[in-house]
């Protein structure tokens, strides 16, 4: 009788839980677990939502950035852009409901695919400094503008609407995000400046004016008036699907037969295909999808398996490419030798995916400490939980040792070299909701190392190449040191004149050059590098032990 009174009672604890208030209780999930990182988490997100937006209208993004100290590690941020303006009945839920947006059904390259980010930005600033979030949105030239001022109803997962009215707003169309937040502004390789800079450097199609908190403004100029290839949309590739997937696919689907359902729902799969698949799982082509209970279901996945079909179509993607890559780097980095690639598409759980490489070696780059490592995922820089990445992991199990490098046992080759890994696909497989940290398929995986590895070998030739140069001059250098000996013992062995001794040097000279022929010179200029630029996000002294303390704590 007891148990069943506490039975009852735990029984009337029990509800649901809003996805907000599982977030509320889990922001460090999103990218809130301090003050630095949320600045940045929420720079980040609202950025590139309106880079996707502009890229989807065909407009040349321009984006303004302005952070506003309010003292007490209290912060404003406005963040404006020229993009397509987000309709009046849509501004509630896109930036106050948590899983709210277009892009997560979606099977094409964008840099935000949760429905997430933005929203959760508005909690934070909510629950920081209990203010509402100004928005204001126009679509087109001609019409006035929409302003809001939101909040998130927590317990229901909705917008609160504080106020909704109509504005004059001098601007052909786009967005205009205001929010007051907790927070932290520090330089360094974890800031909003790298953020902003390294952005820039993967997207050269865009401007961004940014004003930092110190009210210092700096403009990351458009390097191209060319927009990246627009990426398709496409179906599920089979390979790619899941038991439940494929049954909740066969109830939704309009199609009246398996054929029709297989050709229709999926991409890569033609009548002879579909055909086949049905053969191989020994069900007929005409049974209705509806019918197809979790037996058939499983019969269908097997069917599946053993049916060749092509690979996803490579349409939807838009990787940097090998030579906008190296560009970048030669803008941030003034090195001596640069190399980069892009791979064949590759596959993974039907989703595919491009793996591109890059690497800046010796110049003013330290010798000394490991090598820096850069990654980014759909054009987007990723500043953490850098050893939690795939990249990071294909890297360290890369042996660098051959292309000239130390490097010690489980961790990152050391010396004078940046590296860069991007990974472009219709779905980056994240660590976690904020998108730190790429997870580790083995396809991915493979594919990167196949990259690193690719880009290691030019690298292992240019340095031991280097080393060959270097030893022969020293010989040479070695071997001019005696000839002035050896005129002037021949002057006073056989009476030379001093003009005779110095042709004696001369000819000396012009033998060794022709013995061992032409030295090659490997000096670069790199006539691309911009010095203001790659100061940006660059540590201090103070900074490097202000982020040491606080990532202790």
């Amino acid at each position: 009788m007891a148990n069943s009174n506490i039975a009852e009672e735990m029984a009337k604890k029990q509800r649901d839980i809003s996805v907000a208030s599982f977030f509320e209780k889990n922001r460090h999930l999103l990218g809130f677990d301090n003050k630095r990182k949320a600045l940045l988490t929420v720079v980040k997100e609202a950025v590139d939502n309106s880079i996707d937006a502009c890229e989807e209208a065909d407009i040349l993004p321009e984006i303004s950035i302005e952070l506003i100290d309010l003292g007490n590690d209290k912060f404003r941020i406005i963040i404006e852009d020229n993009g397509p303006g987000i309709v009046k009945k849509q501004i509630p839920p896109i930036f106050a409901k948590l899983l709210y947006g277009s892009k997560f059904h979606n099977l094409s390259q964008t840099r935000g695919q949760q429905g997430i980010g933005i929203s959760a930005a508005v909690m934070y600033s909510q629950l920081t400094t209990g203010k509402p979030t100004k928005i204001t949105s126009k679509v087109k030239n001609n019409s006035g503008a929409h302003y809001y001022e939101l909040h998130i109803d927590i317990a229901q997962n909705k917008p609160d609407i504080i106020k909704d009215e109509s504005v004059d707003w001098n601007k052909d169309h786009g967005v205009k995000i205001e929010m007051d937040l907790e927070g932290n502004y520090q330089g360094g390789s974890q800031s909003v400046d790298q953020y902003l800079k390294e952005t820039a450097i993967v997207n050269p199609h865009i401007t961004i004016i940014y004003t930092n908190p110190k009210a210092e403004q700096t403009i990351f100029a458009r390097a191209t008036d060319n927009l990246p290839k627009k990426p398709v949309e496409i179906k599920p590739h089979p390979y790619g699907i899941e038991l439940g997937m494929l049954m909740r696919m066969a109830k939704d689907t309009e199609s009246r037969t398996l054929q029709s359902f297989l050709t229709n729902d999926f991409s890569r799969v033609g009548s002879g295909t579909a055909k086949q698949i049905c053969e191989n799982a020994a069900l007929l082509p005409n049974t209705k999808p509806r019918e197809l209970v979790r037996e058939m279901a499983e019969k269908l996945m097997e069917g599946i398996k053993k049916t060749k079909i092509i690979s996803p179509p490579t349409d939807c993607i838009s990787p940097i490419s090998s030579e906008e890559l190296e560009k970048g780097l030669k803008k941030e980095i003034n090195a001596e030798f640069y190399y980069s690639i892009t791979r064949p598409p590759s596959v993974y759980r039907g989703n595919p995916f491009i793996v591109e490489a890059g690497l800046a070696y010796g110049g003013d780059q330290s010798s000394e400490g490991s090598i820096t490592l850069m990654r980014f995922a759909n054009r987007v820089p990723l500043l953490y939980q850098q050893s939690a990445c795939a990249a990071a992991k294909s890297v360290v199990q890369t042996n660098w040792r051959k292309y000239g490098l130390s490097q010690s046992s489980g961790a990152l080759p050391q010396g004078p070299l940046t590296v860069v890994v991007h990974i472009a696909s219709v779905w980056v497989p994240f660590t976690s909701e904020s998108k730190e940290a790429i997870a580790h398929y083995p396809e991915i995986i493979k594919e990167i190392k196949l990259a690193l590895q690719e880009i290691g070998r030019k690298l292992g030739s240019y340095v031991h190449k280097k080393k060959r140069v270097l030893a022969e001059g020293q010989k040479r250098d070695y071997i001019k040191t005696y000839i002035p000996h050896v005129a002037e013992a021949l002057k006073e062995l056989v009476g030379f004149k001093d003009a005779d001794e110095k042709k004696v040097e001369e000819y000396l000279t012009s033998i060794l050059e022709k013995q061992r022929g032409k030295l090659e010179n490997l000096e670069v200029v790199n006539e691309e590098y911009d010095e203001e630029l790659a100061k940006i996000g660059k540590d201090n002294k103070e900074e490097q032990k202000t982020l040491g303390e606080e990532e202790k704590k």
